[in-house]
C-alpha cells in the first residue's frame, strides 16, 4: 500500500472515469488550483449538502481558478444521476477500485448501525497549480466547511 501523500509534497500522477463522459488525469490540471474532495456515498444526506454547497460557491471557486472534483466508490451511472439530480457544476470521479482513496488514504473502518465496515472518511484536499498537496481536512463535518475550504483558496 502506497503511503497518503504529505503535505507540502506533489501529489503522484493518476487517473479516474469522470462523468460528463470526460476522463479525469491529475496532470491534465497542473497551472490550476485543485479541490479534491471524498465523500461516502451519493444521494445520501451528508454527501448531498456537501455538494449543493460546493455547487453554491462554484463561482467563486472559479475566480480563484480553482476547479472542484468530488470522489466516491459509486458507479459513475450513480455519479451521472447524483450530478444530474442536484445541477453540479463540478465533475463527480468513480473510484470503485479504490485506487485515489488508497493513494490519499481515506478508506477508514467506520461504525454503521452497530457494525464495523470500511468506509470512506469524508475528506478534502487542495492542489496547488503545481500539483502539490498545500491542505488538508479529514474526518470532515459538512456544516461550514465549504466555506471554511474557500476561505483558504482565497489565500493563495
Amino acid at each position: 500500500m502506497i503511503p497518503a501523500p504529505m503535505l507540502n509534497q506533489p501529489i503522484p500522477d493518476f487517473q479516474l472515469p469522470a462523468t460528463s463522459g470526460k476522463n479525469f488525469q491529475l496532470s491534465d490540471y497542473l497551472g490550476k488550483t485543485l479541490v479534491i474532495y471524498f465523500y461516502p456515498k451519493d444521494s445520501t444526506p451528508g454527501c448531498t449538502t456537501q455538494g449543493i454547497q460546493f455547487r453554491e460557491h462554484y463561482q467563486q471557486f472559479q475566480q480563484h481558478d480553482t476547479e472542484i472534483f468530488g470522489i466516491s466508490r459509486d458507479s459513475l451511472k450513480s455519479h451521472e444521476n447524483f450530478k444530474a439530480k442536484f445541477s453540479f457544476p463540478f465533475e463527480l470521479l468513480a473510484d470503485t477500485e479504490e485506487a485515489a482513496c488508497s493513494l490519499f488514504g481515506v478508506i477508514k473502518m467506520k461504525n454503521m448501525y452497530g457494525k464495523q465496515v470500511r468506509g470512506i472518511e469524508r475528506s478534502t484536499f487542495i492542489i496547488d497549480k503545481n500539483g502539490t498537496l498545500v491542505k488538508e481536512w479529514r474526518g470532515v463535518k459538512v456544516d461550514g466547511h465549504v466555506a471554511e475550504v474557500l476561505s483558504f483558496i482565497q489565500t493563495l
